[in-house]
């Protein structure tokens, strides 16, 4: 069987299983190599950034040069030309999927941009950014993302309310997740009341998994290190790597609670899609772990998995396929009891989380702002021979 033949028939299996899968990544060389088009042709059906991996594209590589001399040369500001690159990204990356979103009835086939983490504390901003992006992007198959925090969950119910797709983003628990649905729900009646139509809307619900586990393990070892009982080690040492999916686990519980009932019939009688739950940060940050564990324990119907290169290849090579989301369920809550009976407080370690979240991803907006001034400098300075040598290199 060859390497294709497997991939595809792995991305064929969850297909069946009703999740998608969508890549965590986006990059110039991705685009322009054709790449992004062969894992689409294999069964991918999204794209998921954020800064972080903007920041990885834009300043690990040459891939940008040509474009960044074009706006140096056109005037912009760094704050602009730092725009202008990840939406040129974003456009040529949904113009790749709109296949998949046509054929899908815009259900799938989505490519997703993120607000500037600075403003994750600002609703209004977070609004108005949002509604740019949104204009800028010009394309039917493009995500916003918005962070989950306080401050996110009103701009949420707000874009949703004008019918826009949204991705939210950096959940972490399970009771934020709730507010999350609840915006949601909000906005579509919004929606409605203003004549809207429900169906042209769709939605995910991005909760983060591996970060869960890599504070909880931290918090895991300093009480193994401080026990002096074999049998409390023991159990400890039982609790590594299980409050990632067990968390995820009880989400997608929740999931199934929240879209019933009365209200939300009302709404999909009316159109409605339900919002999907997304699985984020699906890489294994632990070498104790198997590198795609966190894409097989979560597999399940109405959901979508969006992982990094490195889980992609390690999937599509040896990944195993099972209707794993709905599995051992009271095992999972025996998990997170455990884990609070030993004084490790969910509820703390993920609004730790959150703000972590938000923090990281404004480091790297400001690194990556930085890596383009620098980049533009370089291209004033230089002698204007020197920057057509650059441009033609740079095509070349």
């Amino acid at each position: 069987m060859s390497l294709t033949t497997k991939a595809s028939n792995a991305i064929q299996e969850l297909t069946r299983q009703g999740q998608s899968l969508w890549l965590d990544n986006i990059r110039r060389e991705l685009i322009l190599s054709g790449e992004l088009v062969r894992l689409c042709d294999l069964g991918l059906t999204g794209v998921t950034s954020n800064p972080t991996i903007f920041e990885k594209a834009i300043g690990g590589s040459t891939d940008y040069d040509a474009a960044l001399a074009k706006l140096v040369n056109a005037g912009r500001r760094p704050d602009q030309m730092l725009w202008d690159l990840m939406l040129e990204d974003i456009q040529a990356a949904a113009d790749i999927f709109r296949p998949v979103y046509e054929a899908t009835a815009g259900s799938d086939g989505f490519v997703s941009i993120e607000v500037g983490p600075a403003i994750a504390g600002d609703t209004q901003q977070t609004i108005d950014t949002a509604q740019d992006l949104h204009s800028r992007a010009a394309r039917p198959n493009v995500m916003v993302k918005i962070p989950a925090t306080r401050a996110g969950l009103p701009a949420i119910r707000h874009m949703i309310g004008l019918g826009k797709h949204t991705n939210v983003t950096l959940i972490f628990s399970v009771q934020r997740y709730e507010e999350v649905v609840e915006a949601y729900l909000s906005g579509l009646e919004d929606l409605q009341s203003n004549g809207g139509d429900l169906h042209q809307v769709s939605s995910v619900a991005s909760f983060f998994v591996s970060r869960v586990d890599t504070k909880v393990d931290k918090l895991l070892a300093a009480r193994i290190e401080a026990s002096s009982s074999p049998r409390e080690k023991h159990e400890l040492e039982r609790l590594y790597g299980k409050a990632g999916i067990a968390n995820s686990k009880m989400a997608y519980a929740r999931y199934h609670e929240l879209f019933s009932g009365p209200r939300w019939q009302a709404l999909e009688e009316a159109g409605a899609r339900a919002q999907r739950c997304l699985w984020a940060s699906t890489s294994v940050k632990n070498a104790r772990y198997r590198d795609t564990m966190y894409v097989e324990e979560l597999i399940g119907p109405d959901t979508v998995d969006t992982v990094p290169n490195a889980t992609l290849a390690a999937f599509l090579d040896h990944g195993r396929v099972r209707p794993s989301l709905e599995e051992y369920l009271d095992e999972a809550r025996n998990d997170l009891d455990q884990l609070a009976k030993f004084g490790i407080d969910l509820d703390e370690v993920t609004r730790e989380l959150e703000a972590e979240g938000v923090e990281a991803f404004v480091k790297s907006y400001d690194s990556l702002l930085e890596v383009i001034r620098g980049a533009a400098w370089k291209i004033e300075s230089a002698p204007s021979g020197a920057m057509a040598s650059h441009q033609t290199a740079s095509r070349a």
